[in-house]
């Protein structure tokens, strides 16, 4: 018996295959995990199920050209991206590597037979919708901050209603929520037009509401077809209130998921979704009265700390201030001090250079009164009675006062001659008085 290595047991599986396989095959599978890595190359996994259990598998890959020309043409006519979950028709080459064992290598994918006949006609409602410019219409409305007024189309006995009455009723943060419910059809071929009906109803009091929610629990593709008719997308696409919808389970997407301002899964969601807006809106409005305290707190802080600091600095630069303007007085007072003695040195020496002069001068003018006086004093003596009187001089009385020049003397009168030795007496016996 002939023994072989691995490697060439390997070898030889690989140029067995090599020689009968054809160059290329169309294979229908499903892609179970699909990933890129850096350099862009896909790798995938495909499987093949009965029901929900596989019953093979395989390794495939799309090498980084490829996939990226594959990717771009599988999404622009299927309007979905190449992904998990789906199945594809693909053309694909079988490689077998002594190393990595067997694998395929993908060349081409048909992205008709991914999208079916449903398919093609929900691909052709997006297109119109797209078309007619109201695809992203409700999408471009802002959800509120606080949605607490809801308005709700589903049906009363939906289990996806109670599940969203449920979690919404009773939220942990004991938020309060005001529901009002606008019953309608939610599968079959009816249900389009009763929740447009139920969305006419909302738009009579759109101003009681925040915003719409459409849910329903999940079902069969063929159950949730009636979300993706044109009329009831259109009204969705179109409403003047942000629609939130929770129809299917975690692999149903419907056109009207497409068109709402937001999409999730589950009932169940929709209502945590809206439960965490408000609670967003209340732990940021936490957060901005905490930031605006602690700030408050620091602007209050700092603010004492630079006050003190002004405080401190005002006092030093005050002291500072005080104590150069008592030098600088300090100074100016000896200054002038030193100014005033010097002034009156100066003046003292004025007054000692003019004292002599001014001595001198006094002096010889009360030499010059002292001889006017004399002069004055012999005048006076001169003019004294006396001595008029003893140089021969004598006076005359009439009557006993002296005779003035306007007086006249007649007969009678009585006279006294004084002289320096003598006092005669006689009587007028004639008298002229020319």
């Amino acid at each position: 018996m002939t023994h072989l290595s691995l490697f060439e047991l390997t070898s030889l599986i690989k140029s067995e295959l090599e020689k009968n396989l054809e160059p290329s095959y169309w294979v229908i599978a499903e892609i179970s995990e699909m990933r890129l890595n850096p350099k862009g190359h896909c790798y995938m996994e495909l499987v093949d199920k009965e029901g929900q259990f596989v019953t093979s598998k395989i390794r495939a890959n799309i090498w980084a050209y490829t996939y990226r020309n594959l990717s771009a043409w599988f999404e622009s006519i299927t309007k979905t991206p190449l992904q998990a979950g789906i199945k594809v028709l693909l053309n694909v080459q079988v490689q077998y590597h002594e190393l990595y064992g067997m694998s395929l290598n993908i060349k081409d994918i048909d992205p008709n037979f991914t999208l079916g006949e449903r398919a093609r006609k929900r691909q052709e409602v997006i297109q119109r919708l797209q078309d007619e410019g109201i695809f992203d219409i409700n999408k471009e409305l802002a959800l509120p901050s606080v949605p607490q007024r809801i308005a709700i189309i589903s049906s009363e006995t939906a289990a996806g209603y109670g599940d969203f009455k449920n979690q919404i009723e009773q939220n942990s943060r004991g938020y309060f929520f005001k529901i009002k419910l606008f019953q309608s059809l939610m599968q079959g071929d009816q249900a389009p037009k009763a929740i447009i009906s139920a969305l006419h109803q909302i738009n009579d009091e759109s101003n009681a509401f925040d915003l719409v929610v459409i849910i329903r629990g999940g079902g069969s593709q063929v159950d949730l077809d009636c979300f993706d008719d044109y009329e009831l997308a259109s009204h969705i696409a179109q409403f003047p209130l942000p629609i939130v919808t929770g129809i299917g389970h975690e692999r149903d997407e419907t056109i009207a998921d497409l068109v709402a301002n937001t999409q999730m899964k589950t009932p169940t969601a929709v209502a945590e979704f809206l439960i965490s807006g408000v609670e967003r809106f209340d732990d940021n409005l936490n957060e901005m009265i905490y930031r605006l305290e602690k700030s408050g707190k620091q602007l209050v802080q700092n603010s004492t700390y630079e006050i003190t600091h002004l405080g401190y600095n005002l006092q030093s630069v005050t002291k500072g201030i005080v104590n150069r303007s008592e030098n600088r007085l300090t100074q100016e007072q000896l200054k002038l001090k030193y100014a005033t003695h010097e002034f009156l040195k100066t003046e003292n020496r004025k007054v000692v250079q003019f004292q002599m002069p001014l001595k001198k001068a006094i002096n010889q003018r009360l030499k010059v009164a002292e001889k006017r006086l004399e002069g004055l004093e012999k005048q006076v003596k001169l003019l004294d009675p006396k001595s008029v009187l003893k140089r021969g001089y004598s006076i005359t009385l009439i009557n006993g006062k002296y005779i003035s020049e306007q007086q006249k003397i007649k007969e009678g009168d009585e006279l006294e001659t004084i002289t320096a030795k003598h006092k005669i007496k006689s009587t007028v016996k004639s008298a002229n008085n020319e």
